[in-house]
């Protein structure tokens, strides 16, 4: 018996009641079901206690595991558990609005906090190295009046180099880009894309 696939559902939209960003995440777990992959999911809104790295973060982060004190250990406790959570996924599915043509603060904060020297990543005579291969991704971007792969956008081609940091680098993107010019028009075309990766073996819509 195969085991399920593990999923990361991770949300960045500041406005997760109306966001398009997160029902088109919505659609693609649905589409990931539909093809007959039994799932085990666990999901985060990055919203929800998000956690910027500061001085004392960085000296904690800085000092030997073995030497850190208590209170080093328990600033870096919510890392940890972020960085558990990456390694427990067979599959991330990230779903984030473009703002002001770069991520939301709330993404980016879990970016660092993920980005971890000697746990995500380590240093090599060849460059950074990635420790967390074996692993896939989508990607989900939503944006008001950017064109996605535009010199405009510092999302896509941003998110894709950080997975890649940390050695995720099977990641597929699918853009709604200029929602606020034909909103339609991108979300048919980003269902699309959705259903050209994850061919459905029912007939039910990912709408």
């Amino acid at each position: 018996m195969s085991k399920p696939m593990r999923v990361l559902r991770l949300d960045a939209s500041a406005n997760p009641g109306e966001s398009s960003s997160k029902k088109l995440g919505d659609g693609l777990i649905r589409r990931l079901q539909q093809t007959g992959i039994e799932l085990e999911l666990r999901r985060r809104d990055l919203n929800h206690s998000p956690s910027f790295i500061d001085d004392e973060w960085i000296e904690a982060n800085l000092t030997a595991a073995d030497d850190r004190s208590e209170i080093q250990r328990q600033r870096l406790a919510f890392s940890d558990s972020l960085i558990e959570e990456l390694k427990w996924a067979d599959h991330i599915v990230l779903t984030t609005p473009m703002y002001n043509f770069g991520v939301p603060a709330t993404l980016k904060a879990w970016i660092d906090q993920v980005c971890r020297a000697g746990i995500t990543f380590r240093y090599t005579e060849d460059g950074p190295e990635g420790l967390l291969a074996g692993k896939t991704a989508d990607i989900v971007i939503t944006t008001g009046g950017a064109l996605l792969e535009s010199p405009v956008d510092f999302v896509s081609a941003y998110l894709k180099q950080v997975f890649a940091f940390i050695g995720i680098s099977d990641v597929n993107i699918v853009g709604a880009d200029r929602m606020n010019i034909d909103a339609e028009t991108s979300l048919a075309s980003a269902a699309a894309q959705i259903a050209q990766v994850y061919p459905a073996t029912t007939e039910r819509d990912v709408a």
